[in-house]
């Protein structure tokens, strides 16, 4: 099942997107706006990660692709906590020429509405490195989500430390965005 939102497909990762993935995965740049700490990745641990991806896991990767573009990046849900209806997000859009078009936006908005109307969830959380200001501003001023706190010097990069930004959205953030911003019927 693909999840469609006004400009872009979450699908299922595929082989056929190891390639490009495993450019992103190696690429300093995209490393360096995500949270985590990354090693260079060969191509044979990237088909190891692929044949991990399982439907019943508690974390679901999926692929952002637009019909017209094809794959741009990956989004997640990850650490899925059914008692307590909540999980983690995370997106990457991989080249940058994508970036500032309104498809980090769909994606994250496609999200929010998979997980709150069709899976239940209650809560999504994520995070971010302070000095990402583009996806703070785009999660916070475009999606509905809510800074929730800061956990100082959590990140190590370049031989300084960042803070990073703890984010979430609630259900009831997500309805009052909508009524705001009517994005679903725009």
């Amino acid at each position: 099942m693909n999840i469609k939102g006004k400009k872009v497909i979450l699908r299922a990762i595929e082989e056929k997107d190891l390639e490009l993935l495993h450019k992103w995965a190696n690429d300093p740049e995209i490393n360096y706006m995500l949270g985590g700490w990354h090693f260079p990745t060969s191509m044979n641990d990237q088909n190891k990660w692929f044949e991990s991806l399982n439907v019943g896991s508690l974390n679901q990767r999926f692929a952002i692709e637009t019909e017209e573009l094809g794959l741009i990046g990956t989004i997640n849900l990850v650490n899925i906590n059914w008692k307590d209806r909540r999980g983690f997000t995370g997106m990457l859009l991989g080249d940058k020429d994508m970036r500032g078009k309104g498809y980090g936006v769909d994606a994250i908005m496609t999200m929010n509405r998979y997980a709150f109307e069709e899976l239940g969830l209650q809560r999504l959380d994520g995070t971010m490195i302070s000095y990402n200001e583009a996806s703070i501003n785009v999660y916070t001023k475009k999606c509905g989500w809510v800074i929730e706190g800061i956990k100082k010097n959590a990140y190590f990069r370049k031989n300084e430390w960042w803070d990073e930004v703890v984010v979430g959205i609630t259900l009831s953030n997500y309805k009052e965005l909508l009524d705001k911003n009517n994005y679903w019927n725009e």
